[in-house]
């Protein structure tokens, strides 16, 4: 009998894994699946993609992530900043800020929920999640200064004449 209501809270735990109206819900509940977890809160940059940035809202401030996303445009023309819950405010400004200073375009915003599991109550939380595409202007280069090295590069002809 406890066999059959141990399989019967298996197969509802495996239900709440499943896809829900075409969003994957993520439960992490092991260290390691909470680091492998796309959580906002959790991570600043996505181990597999290397042009996505992930937004938290108390991690670190908010020009801290602008100056990243500008560093990640000058190695990629496009990146992707994604954020979770009390974080898409940040994101939003952040992602105005750089199409306000010319430096970007917006290229594509997608919404959606996911749900992960709490572990202090167990049950299942839904979150808010964005992700902005953002393409580097074609003006990016003129406004924004290339790095120490190419400085330096740029100013020894100068200097040796």
């Amino acid at each position: 009998m406890e066999m059959e209501m141990e399989r019967e809270r298996e197969r509802e735990r495996e239900k709440e894994r499943e896809i829900e109206g075409g969003v994957k819900v993520v439960e992490a509940t092991s260290e390691a699946a909470k680091a492998a977890a796309p959580a906002a809160e959790d991570a600043v940059v996505a181990p597999t993609k290397k042009n996505r940035i992930q937004v938290s809202t108390n991690k670190k401030p908010l020009y801290f992530y602008v100056n990243l996303a500008k560093r990640y445009m000058q190695q990629h023309n496009e990146i992707e900043l994604s954020a979770l819950g009390m974080a898409i405010g940040t994101v939003v400004t952040v992602a105005e800020i750089l199409k306000n200073n010319g430096l970007a375009t917006e290229k594509k915003i997608l919404t959606s929920t996911v749900g992960t599991k709490d572990d202090t109550k167990g049950r299942l939380v839904r979150k808010a999640r964005i992700e902005i595409l953002l393409h580097k202007s074609e003006n990016f280069n003129n406004l924004v200064p290339a790095t120490k090295a190419d400085q330096i590069k740029a100013v020894q002809p100068e200097i040796e004449a």
